[in-house]
């Protein structure tokens, strides 16, 4: 088995197909944590179950995925990273035609759970086979090329899955895969069998596997159901929160004491830019996904948005993306990657307070200005934080940096989300109150409009529930505004994380375009 060092980069049809087909995997990975939000109504009601049981379908998934991310370096150098990815397409594949196919909750919920699973190891190992592929020199264009299918496809996924559940059936949006997929994997397998890393007959930490499921199941659990539940007022939550806590305080002794041969390799974090760089993605990862979950939320509870139209609100956000992750790629390889990753965090601030300004006026254009601006933000966003996190890393212990930077930016992911939706309700509830003790006290208008009301025919009841929604319309929309604002400051702190990195013009093809061989 040839070396690394041996191995060159592709060229001509298989760049391009072996590029296509690794995008073409992370994007229907990625598309899947998304895709069925805007469908779990439809699959409840024809699975004849409720609201609550049906968010089972995205939690299986994330705690599934987030269990199988973290050990993908493990995982890679068992099977050989090309056999493992291609394994995990073609498994995945199934998984999503046996979703299709479930005809109760419990067997969709079992399906999820197998197909999240599976789905672990393939963005660490899309992202190392990629840069393999490329010239040392063109790396960072590989790592751009990859970044946009990870950023525009959670934006896609609500519109998709709208588009899909409202024409078709919600099957569909897991049948879509199996195309995708077995394009991918055959192609794959095709360009990239003669490039299989060397496998090593490691040990299985069976200890540090099962207080790696307990702790991230707990914690995802909790962060899934916390809304739900009302959070630490449930004892359930509560319970999930020990079990994490302590769950998470014994594997990192036992990982990084007592075991030899740990399925995580949490040593990475004794270097500096490995853990500024993950702490940096994660945390803004955290705040943009967040943002991306709460602003359909608002325009469909509260703007009378359909599925479809808040996803083609929100979709040109991949428009700059698209333009300008080429030109970053090429300069994440001259320009210090911590300028870059500043960019990218003005520019999410920037967007942001730009939404500080929305009302319940606004109209489509006024709304997607903001979101195009953003598109600039996620184009410097990924390429040059991924650089940082692997600048100086050996081949072999890329594909663990990347799953364990991954991980950190999934969990982030889900903590963004429940408390982005957390303080959007609860500043709610602050501004519905205020608001309506000024109604009853201060204004004149609110009177003469009840009064036009029931001038208009409504009895008294009904006029008092048309005013509470207009103004639990306007409390929403002030405690959007909060959010962002929020959001906003956020991103701008954050940029001084970025700053505690060692300063680098990483050539990623030093480690990290060898890091499938």
């Amino acid at each position: 088995m040839a070396t690394p060092e041996e191995l060159p980069p592709l060229t001509g049809a298989a760049m391009i197909l072996g590029t296509l087909s690794l995008s073409l995997a992370t994007f229907m990975n990625v598309l899947d944590t998304s895709i069925a939000n805007v469908s779990l109504s439809a699959i409840g009601g024809d699975l004849g179950v409720s609201t609550t049981q049906v968010t089972w379908v995205i939690t299986s998934f994330g705690v599934a995925n987030a269990i199988t991310v973290p050990l993908t370096g493990w995982l890679s150098q068992r099977f050989g990273a090309v056999r493992l990815f291609t394994a995990s397409i073609v498994l995945f594949s199934i998984a999503s035609l046996m979703c299709g196919l479930a005809t109760s909750l419990q067997e969709l919920i079992a399906f999820r759970v197998i197909q999240g699973a599976v789905a672990g190891p393939m963005i660490p190992l899309s992202q190392a086979l990629l840069l393999s592929s490329y010239p040392k020199a063109r790396a960072g264009m590989a790592l751009a090329i990859w970044s946009m299918t990870t950023l525009v496809a959670p934006v896609m996924g609500p519109l998709l899955g709208g588009w899909i559940t409202d024409n078709i059936s919600w099957p569909w949006i897991f049948y879509i895969n199996i195309p995708v997929g077995a394009f991918a994997a055959v192609v794959t397998w095709g360009i990239y069998h003669r490039r299989e890393t060397a496998r090593r007959q490691l040990p299985i930490d069976g200890v540090g596997l099962g207080l790696l499921v307990l702790w991230v199941g707990a914690l995802q659990i909790m962060l899934d159901k916390g809304q739900e539940l009302d959070w630490f007022n449930s004892s359930t939550i509560v319970a999930l929160a020990v079990v994490a806590v302590v769950g998470f305080s014994i594997f990192i002794v036992w990982e990084l004491v007592e075991n030899p041969y740990p399925v995580v390799d949490l040593r990475l974090f004794k270097r500096r830019n490995f853990w500024t760089g993950t702490l940096a993605l994660a945390l803004g990862y955290g705040v943009f996904f967040g943002n991306v979950v709460l602003l359909p939320l608002w325009l469909q509870q509260y703007m009378g948005y359909t599925a479809t139209e808040a996803g083609m609100l929100t979709a040109p956000v991949g428009i700059l993306a698209l333009l300008l992750s080429p030109f970053v790629g090429r300069w994440v390889g001259k320009v210090d990657p911590r300028w870059l990753a500043s960019t990218a965090f003005v520019i999410f601030a920037v967007a942001l307070y730009m939404r500080t300004r929305y009302n319940t006026q606004a109209n489509f254009g006024f709304l997607v200005v903001p979101i195009i601006v953003q598109g600039a933000a996620m184009a410097f966003f990924f390429v040059p934080l991924v650089s940082l996190v692997l600048s100086g890393l050996s081949a072999d212990r890329v594909p663990a940096a990347s799953g364990l930077s991954n991980f950190a930016r999934i969990v982030c992911g889900s903590f963004g989300t429940s408390i982005a939706t957390t303080l959007w309700d609860n500043r709610a509830i602050l501004h519905h109150a205020q608001l309506t003790e000024y109604v009853r006290n201060s204004s004149t208008a609110a009177v003469d409009y009840l009064q036009r009301l029931q001038s208009g025919g409504l009895s008294p009841q009904q006029a008092g529930a048309a005013v509470n929604r207009s103004i639990d319309i306007e409390s929403h929309l002030l405690a959007a505004n909060d959010v962002f604002w929020i959001s906003a400051i956020l991103f701008l702190l954050m940029i001084a994380v970025i700053w505690l990195a060692r300063p680098t013009r990483t050539n990623l093809g030093q480690g990290a375009a060898g890091a499938a061989h």
